[in-house]
């Protein structure tokens, strides 16, 4: 048997109308071509659909039963095509993310819910784990993109990778925010906040305190550096932050406006990297979003450029130190 969406369209057109002819008008085909592929359908599936007397059509039993299988066989592929309409233009499907505690607690969020406003129906599942973590878990497929701390380039991961600024993170009243760029001689014997041992920012920042000659004073190890604002915004400390810290928390507004931040020299960064795995085909979802955090990221470098180059001046109305 060899049946075709045309010839149960038809049939369902036939069955709908009672009628050759008015079934012929509503497919855009020939009375003679309906009737054809009528007969054709019968000879397909061994029995009659409708009995012929006085140019009448009349539906046998088994043209009724045919009809709720033709009506849910075209019914299932009219909702498939709509589905893969709505897939295509975005409106439909499911994003798998893995993020790292730096971005998790707002950046990626944020990010998030401005690219599902117009997509009701995206499904999301977003998880916060370690970057190293993190690459597994594309690496194995599990997720569909990650946004972690560049790793070592592998075979089952494709990476586009991000060297981000640290800045120097102070209290806004304190007297170093008088000035546009700090230095470790500026910190030299001060508390700091710093992450763990093995972090390259712990590492670049230590290093240059040494070849300054100045004395790295580390008072609170962290794991990451959200924890570390709320030391500093109390006066225990200062801290060389990543940017996407110092970005989500201070210029986005989200609490923390009693800190400011500045161009620390010489440079300490931190590398970050968009993941997906290498051996899975990219779905057009995947691809958006992708799209939409490299634009993202990049927007956050200009922005936090932009308020360092101001320097003192970025600072608040009423909060610029004396």
């Amino acid at each position: 048997m060899n049946l075709s969406i045309r010839q149960l369209t038809t049939f369902r057109e036939v069955m709908r109308s009672g009628s050759i002819s008015r079934a012929a008008k509503t497919v855009g085909r020939t009375q003679p071509a309906v009737s054809t592929m009528i007969a054709t359908l019968e000879t397909e599936l061994g029995f009659a659909l409708f009995i012929r007397e006085h140019g009448k059509l009349t539906p046998t039993p088994e043209a009724q039963f045919f009809l709720e299988e033709a009506e849910a066989i075209l019914g299932r592929l009219e909702r498939t095509k709509q589905t893969l309409i709505r897939i295509g233009s975005l409106e439909t499907g499911r994003l798998r993310v893995a993020c790292h505690p730096a971005a998790s607690s707002l950046f990626m969020p944020r990010l998030l819910a401005g690219f599902l406003a117009d997509k009701r129906d995206v499904d999301i599942a977003l998880i916060m784990r370690s970057s190293d973590l993190i690459e597994d878990l594309v690496a194995s497929q599990q997720f569909d993109l990650g946004f972690a701390e560049t790793p070592s380039r592998r075979a089952s991961i494709s990476q586009v990778d991000f060297d981000l600024e640290c800045v120097c993170i102070l209290p806004v009243g304190d007297p170093l925010a008088r000035l546009r760029e700090i230095t470790p001689g500026d910190l030299d014997g001060k508390p700091m906040a710093v992450l763990f041992e093995q972090h390259t920012t712990a590492t670049q920042t230590e290093a240059a305190f040494a070849s300054a000659g100045a004395r790295f004073n580390k008072r609170l190890e962290l794991r990451t550096s959200l924890p570390g604002l709320e030391f500093v915004t109390q006066g225990f400390c200062y801290m060389v932050c990543d940017m996407i810290t110092a970005y989500s928390h201070i210029l986005l507004g989200a609490g923390h406006r009693d800190l400011v931040m500045r161009r620390f020299r010489p440079r300490v960064s931190s590398s970050v990297s968009i993941l997906r795995p290498a051996y899975a085909s990219r779905a057009r979802l995947e691809q958006a979003f992708s799209s939409h955090l490299t634009d993202a990221i990049q927007d956050m470098q200009a922005k936090t450029e932009e308020h360092l180059e101001k320097g003192p001046h970025a600072d608040p109305d009423g909060e610029r130190p004396a």
